[in-house]
């Protein structure tokens, strides 16, 4: 909130999406690791797949507020620049904001190559965070 209403800056955003969303995917992801008894290399591997991942779904929701209709959100859509929010798409543009989400899923999933068994699920989710309407 202190950032709104001043000029958007790269470092910035990225502060804030690492400390707001992707810290809350990483530690969702760390947790499954923990209470499996994961390794400490699995638990690197998901660390990285939530930050990765938290990173993606934070730029994909600044696309959907600056793309979307307030319908399809459920709720306004265009706020954040109207209400100068520091965003993905207002430092990067649509185009860069869309090429990065799509850059960090695929980044996202590669950091699970260290789990054994099923990654699918994980996999899923990444892939739906950029792929999203609402």
């Amino acid at each position: 909130m202190a950032s709104e209403d001043k000029t958007p800056d790269a470092d910035t955003v990225e502060f804030i999406h690492l400390h707001k969303t992707a810290v809350l995917i990483k530690a969702a992801a760390r947790m499954g690791g923990i209470c499996a008894g994961a390794s400490t290399d699995v638990l690197e591997a998901l660390s990285a797949y939530g930050t990765k991942a938290g990173l993606a779904f934070q730029i994909a929701d600044d696309i959907l507020n600056e793309t979307s209709t307030p319908k399809a959100l459920g709720k306004a859509a265009g706020s954040d620049r109207e209400r100068g929010k520091m965003t993905y798409v207002a430092v990067h543009g649509l185009d860069g904001a869309k090429r990065t989400a799509a850059r960090l899923a695929k980044e996202a999933v590669k950091s699970l190559a260290p789990l054994k068994g099923k990654i699918e699920p994980l996999k899923a989710i990444v892939e739906y965070i950029v792929i999203r309407k609402k």
